[in-house]
């Protein structure tokens, strides 16, 4: 029987309250918003002790610009709807929440995981070269 501090005793079924969303700019090189640049969690739960994380991609600090505007101005259930149906230079996608994340932040940081290892390296530079 492991004891209660190893990690296997962390894996509990995340909330259903927690939501997690891609954010992404516009790639020039393919015409369309689809390059992420952080991944937007939140707790929606009233009595979320930590509310929201933010992972942010590194090294897209003007890409990622208009998102860091955005949420600067804070984070409402409203905004969020209104950014889930935008199709224009910034993007919001709903994700599922990762098997095993133990809490807000490591959900956050299991997406950007991913992104880091499958999606970034498979979008072409921005400058299209």
């Amino acid at each position: 029987m492991p004891e209660p501090s190893a990690p296997a005793a962390l894996a509990v079924p995340a909330p259903a309250t927690w939501q997690l969303s891609i954010l992404t700019v516009w790639h020039p090189a393919l015409g369309m918003a689809v390059d992420p640049v952080a991944v937007l969690a939140r707790d929606t739960a009233p009595d979320a002790n930590l509310a929201q994380h933010v992972a942010w991609v590194p090294l897209v600090y003007d890409e990622a610009d208009p998102w860091r505007e955005r949420l600067a101005e804070g984070v409402t259930p409203a905004k969020v709807d209104r950014w889930q149906e935008e199709h224009g230079v910034c993007q919001l996608s709903p994700t599922d929440v990762p098997p095993g994340a133990t809490d807000l932040r490591h959900a956050a940081e299991l997406v950007l995981d991913q992104l880091l290892a499958e999606v970034i390296p498979a979008l072409p530079p921005r400058d299209g070269a």
